[in-house]
């Protein structure tokens, strides 16, 4: 019962004394102290594995070796990369053969005096990750005496809380800061509306909500933030994305972008991951997966509410550490981006229902922006109409000089599902039926004949002129509504091939669709390239 009770009150007070250190090197300090104390070593050192996962630092041997006491994991002359990759112990001595030239390694030595054997101990936090290696030095191999003792277990499990806590509080101040320093990096407010002009080139309206957004843009981009964009399909979230990689001090680096719901589940990881040579049948070249080609940028998930549980784990560490290991390689990678997701998907009730990690959530809404429909903007309709109109003329050489009153009002009463998007497609047609020159008129405008017009906001007449297409009657005569979608979709597609030359590369861009899916509409309509 003595010994028990000895043992206990050393517990305790090894427990008090590595609590009572206030940061990492004080803490290392203690804990290599109270080591050689307890089990009687020469000597005890701590190495710790540095954020980025890429290199090995001790600031003690720093401390008293000439030579920088830093350990690169990825060379394996010294053994410690060996018991980093294998994450399990080590035992060695100076005449075991083992190649132990490594010039940090030699002053390790040096520094240890007369010690011969040695005994490298990963240090594990609770959730497996590596915080770094204990190295006992002594002069002779007493290493199975030691380490099979419950006080030396309770040592690294102290030690392992005690620095996984620390680091937290660490990662929390650090946030602190980046977050003041993003802050404090925002220009004044005459700069933000300096720059919040030259985005309205690109993000359009002027209605209050977008003036907003355009602002909270602005102010994003100066951090290093991640931030998530909601909005309904085809409201402009990317633009938005590029708006943040433009005025971001990454603008001269990449601006990568993933689709991941146009990917399929197979390929999306082959494609953010990329692989080595021979990762699998067919890979007879290695790949730079899109985090790779995202160093230095800007990183944007589109639709990442439609991203697979299977991957969005392996994402949430990547974000965590801004390391990934691509197929069939040994050794991870680093990548410096920044990220941006956007969805339209309802990402709460994708939680609720299980299909959407809520880690990931609030890793991506460090920063949430949300782009509001065009239903609730009418006041952009005009403005965003011109700005379509401009774009036209410099693409096509010609065109119509603006949009008549009319027109705006017919406008104004649709409820505009595919938002700006849908918008854009019925401006670029309405400006191939309209003579150069002229303006755009009721009659050339192509609109949904799904969507719903509001009566108190749809003037006498303008109902009638919401349709008006080659074989699609006027919505109060449609008496079936899935062949009148059809016929409609058949002859906005037939115009657009025609307009484009049979190129359904253009076609298929300039209708905001998928070059296969214009491919199956026209073999399901019977539509040619010829239109």
């Amino acid at each position: 019962m003595g010994q028990m009770q000895k043992e206990l009150h050393t517990g305790i007070e090894l427990a008090v004394a590595l609590i009572r250190q206030g940061d990492l090197p004080s803490l290392f300090r203690e804990a290599t102290s109270q080591v050689e104390r307890l089990f009687a070593v020469d000597h005890c050192w701590l190495l710790e594995l540095e954020h980025s996962g890429r290199a090995l630092r001790c600031e003690a041997l720093a401390a008293v070796s000439s030579i920088e006491a830093t350990f690169d994991c990825r060379d394996f002359s010294h053994p410690f990369a060996h018991v980093l990759q294998q994450g399990q112990p080590r035992e060695l001595s100076r005449d075991a053969g083992y190649r132990l030239d490594h010039p940090g390694f030699q002053a390790l030595l040096e520094a240890s005096g007369k010690a011969d054997a040695l005994w490298l101990q990963p240090v594990c936090a609770e959730s497996g990750k590596v915080l770094g290696i204990l190295v006992m030095c002594h002069r002779t191999a007493v290493w199975p005496g030691i380490v099979s003792q419950p006080l030396f277990q309770g040592v690294l499990t102290l030690l392992a809380f005690q620095w996984a806590a620390e680091l937290q509080r660490n990662d929390q101040v650090w946030q602190r800061r980046l977050l003041k320093r993003s802050l404090d990096q925002l220009h004044s407010s005459e700069a933000i509306r300096s720059r919040s002009e030259q985005l309205a080139t690109t993000l359009v309206g002027g209605s209050v909500g977008m003036a907003d957004l355009r602002a909270q843009v602005i102010r994003a981009a100066g951090s290093q933030l991640s931030v998530l964009i909601q909005g309904e399909t085809g409201c402009g979230k990317d633009l938005v994305a590029k708006g943040l990689h433009q005025f971001s001090n990454r603008a001269d680096g990449p601006f990568v972008v993933v689709n991941c719901a146009a990917i399929p589940d197979s390929l999306l990881e082959n494609e953010l991951f990329g692989h080595t040579k021979g990762a699998f049948s067919g890979a007879d070249r290695a790949k730079q997966g899109l985090l790779a080609q995202a160093d230095g940028g800007t990183l944007f998930l589109d639709e990442i509410g439609d991203m697979p549980m299977s991957l969005q784990s392996k994402l949430l560490r990547v974000l965590e550490t801004r390391q990934f290991r691509p197929l069939g390689a040994q050794q991870e990678q680093h990548s410096d981006f920044r990220l941006v997701a956007a969805t339209h998907q309802p990402l709460q009730a994708c939680i609720r229902d299980g299909g959407f990690r809520r880690d990931l959530f609030y890793r991506l809404n460090q920063v949430p922006l949300t782009v509001t429909p065009l239903r609730e903007r009418s006041d952009d309709l005009e403005p965003l109409c011109r700005h379509f109109i401009r774009q036209y003329q410099q693409r096509e050489g010609q065109g119509p000089m603006g949009i008549s009153s009319q027109a705006l009002r017919v406008l104004a009463g649709h409820p505009f599902p595919g938002n700006v998007r849908e918008l854009r497609n019925v401006v670029e047609f309405a400006c191939l039926q309209t003579p150069a020159g002229d303006d755009i008129q009721p009659e050339t405008l192509w609109l949904d004949p799904l969507a719903v017009v509001e009566p108190d906001r749809a003037e006498a007449g303008q109902a009638t002129a919401v349709v008006v297409a080659p074989g699609v009657p006027p919505t109060r005569d449609i008496d079936n509504l899935r062949e009148a979608s059809q016929a409609f979709e058949a002859a906005v597609i037939t115009e657009r091939l025609r307009h484009y030359n049979g190129n359904r590369a253009q076609a298929a861009e300039s209708l905001g669709l998928p070059k296969r899916t214009l491919a199956h509409k026209c073999q399901k309509y019977n539509v040619s390239e010829a239109g």
